[in-house]
């Protein structure tokens, strides 16, 4: 068969097939456009879910009728020079113009700000018309007609009107999140208005924006660098997360990304602190030299290569992973929205007194206007309050002779203890509110941060096998295994190398008891040579002991001292990360005043 060049046409469809792949592929591409022609305010309308209209205004720079005729060919730009090394705006391939105009009908009308007249070009099934003069505005207005009606297969696996539409927004939301400066309006037949007024610098602002008010009231900042890499953003604490992922966004060097190794990172960060099944929610931004990263791997642009992803990594679980620490303990403010909605649904109504229901006024009536006549101090003896010293739980307290003198409430972040309720509930005063900590999953986090601290500053002990295991690798797996031998040593699992292409297992960490070494090696090999880094041992360790700590602590329905509970308080206030159990769900709520007040109506 011989071989011939294909049409023009024909090129620019089976690049349309890569770039333009649903219409919010198409919408991504155009509202780049506009942002590197500097605007400040950008405009989306869409019909039919993309598909019927989809028109991008902007109020950047515009183009000259020259530059409008030439954006339209393939693999014309004006964002890129001669390498691929520096690349410091969001476009630059020149393919997504020329692509959408081969597979729909597109007009641009610009105008630059200098010219008395603005210029249209109109291409359809890639036919392009020349350019003609046209009324226009400072700026560009990109509207694009039927798509993929050139391509009619391609429609056939298009999704509904309403998740294309979706996906829309959610581009359009990326885009507002990187560039809050930026005015974004939404708008359409096919959808209610969705608007983002620009912020300015105030980045968490505009997250609010996007994410509801409850991300600013649950978010901790991110600020670190390593090796000239810088991380910033918010993360949301544990105990605010989400069934999806969809609330996690990455930037870099202000390009919205979803790569699969920075995903991973956020996930490895939150590993020990939120349940299986749930999200956290994060915006992160990663600032480093354009030459260290390259964005041309991937037709969209959603994927990355870094020179140095073992670093990237490391930086994004460390940084999080330490903000958790400093601030981690908070309690997310949708757990107390949650208490106050359960309240506010009850179904409790009181019923009215009459006689015929009460013929008489029993005993109990007397016994309580007795005791409402008598001093405070007597008709609250039974919720005494409790003692200044602190001990430490379970410790056998002496009998006292007298009541101890209260600590004050605003002494403690988490309060004074002031009850328990069902054996399992401590309810305690604050200055402004009150907090219910469930202390089974309270002293369950404080048991496993004892137990991390122990595995993380000795060295874990070790039984030696009987007879080695040998793992046979490839000669590269095992010279990253070598390479992290010492580190392996540490928490018990000595290796060695066994010719060039196998590992000799000598010794197995003593708290996994027997074991599969064998398919452990393997997991860390694939593991080294996926991210540079292996904890999965580590991940095996912490999870025993978080289940050792589950065993090991204070039962629900154990009556406790009123000692206990202040130390069990005054531990979590120590303890970094205890705001959630190992298994990630909150070990205590919040309750301000302002909320209860509201409950009974006085504000």
């Amino acid at each position: 068969m011989a071989i011939k060049q294909l049409s023009e046409t024909l090129i620019n469809q089976i690049a349309a097939g890569e770039v333009i792949e649903r219409p919010a592929s198409a919408a991504k591409e155009l509202i780049e456009n506009a942002l590197d022609a500097g605007a400040t305010r950008i405009e989306i309308a869409t019909a039919g879910g993309g598909k019927t209209l989809l028109r991008v205004t902007d109020n950047g720079s515009g183009m000259t009728p020259t530059d409008l005729e030439l954006a339209v060919r393939r693999h014309c730009t004006s964002k890129l020079d001669n390498s691929l090394f520096d690349i410091r705006t969001l476009g630059f391939r020149g393919e997504a113009l020329p692509s959408i105009g081969s597979v729909a009908r597109l007009s641009i009308t610009t105008r630059t700000a200098g010219a008395s007249e603005g210029a249209i070009i109109a291409i359809a099934g890639g036919k392009t018309d020349a350019v003609r003069p046209s009324p226009a505005n400072t700026g560009t207005v990109v509207e694009v007609r039927d798509l993929f009606f050139a391509t009619p297969a391609r429609l056939k696996f298009m999704k509904t009107e309403k998740a294309e539409a979706a996906a829309i927004s959610e581009v359009v939301r990326r885009m507002a999140i990187a560039f809050p400066a930026v005015r974004f309006v939404l708008s359409g037949s096919d959808r209610s208005t969705l608007e983002f007024p620009a912020t300015g610098d105030d980045r968490l602002a505009r997250m609010a924006q996007v994410l509801g008010k409850d991300f600013r009231d649950n978010a901790i900042e991110i600020d670190a660098a390593r090796e000239d890499v810088e991380l910033t953003g918010f993360a949301g604490v544990p105990t605010y997360n989400r069934g999806n992922s969809l609330q996690q966004y990455i930037f870099v060097n202000g390009r919205p990304v979803q790569d699969k190794m920075l995903l991973s990172a956020i996930r490895a960060a939150y590993s020990e602190t939120i349940p299986s099944g749930r999200y956290p929610v994060a915006v992160l931004s990663i600032t480093l030299d354009p030459t260290l990263v390259d964005v041309n791997v991937h037709p969209a642009k959603s994927d990355v290569r870094f020179r140095d992803p073992g670093l990237i990594r490391g930086l994004i679980i460390g940084a999080i992973r330490q903000a958790l620490t400093r601030e981690g303990d908070r309690a997310a403010t949708t757990g107390a929205r949650g208490m106050m909605q359960a309240f506010r649904s009850g179904d409790y109504r009181p019923q009215p007194w009459s006689a015929e229901t009460s013929p008489s006024r029993p005993a109990q009536f007397d016994s309580m206007l007795r005791t409402l006549a008598e001093p405070p101090q007597a008709s609250f003896a039974a919720f005494s309050a409790p003692s200044a010293r602190i001990a430490t739980p379970f410790e056998r307290a002496a009998p006292a002779a007298e009541a101890p003198e209260a600590p004050q409430p605003q002494t403690f972040p988490l309060g004074a203890v002031r009850a328990q309720l069902h054996e399992n509930y401590i309810v305690a005063q604050t200055n402004d509110g009150l907090v219910i900590v469930d202390q089974h999953a309270a002293h369950e986090r404080l048991v496993f941060e004892a137990m991390r601290t122990a595995l993380h500053s000795r060295p874990v002990a070790a039984q030696a096998l009987l007879i080695p295991e040998i793992v046979d690798l490839p000669e590269d797996d095992c010279d990253r295994l070598m390479a992290h031998a010492d580190e392996f040593s540490r928490l018990g699992l000595a290796i060695e190398r066994f010719g060039p292409g196998a590992i000799a297992v000598r010794e197995t960490p003593a708290m996994l008891g027997e074991m599969d070494a064998v398919g452990l090696v393997r997991q860390l090999a694939d593991e080294l040579a996926e991210w540079d880094t292996a904890s999965g041992l580590t991940s095996r360790l912490e999870y025993l002991a978080a289940t050792m700590a589950c065993h090991g602590s204070v039962r629900s329905g154990r009556r406790m001292r009123t000692e206990e509970m202040n130390a069990l308080l005054r531990q979590m206030e120590a303890t970094p990360g205890s705001g959630q159990c190992n298994h990630g769900r909150p070990t205590y709520i919040e309750l301000k005043l302002s909320d209860i007040e509201r409950l009974f109506g006085r504000s």
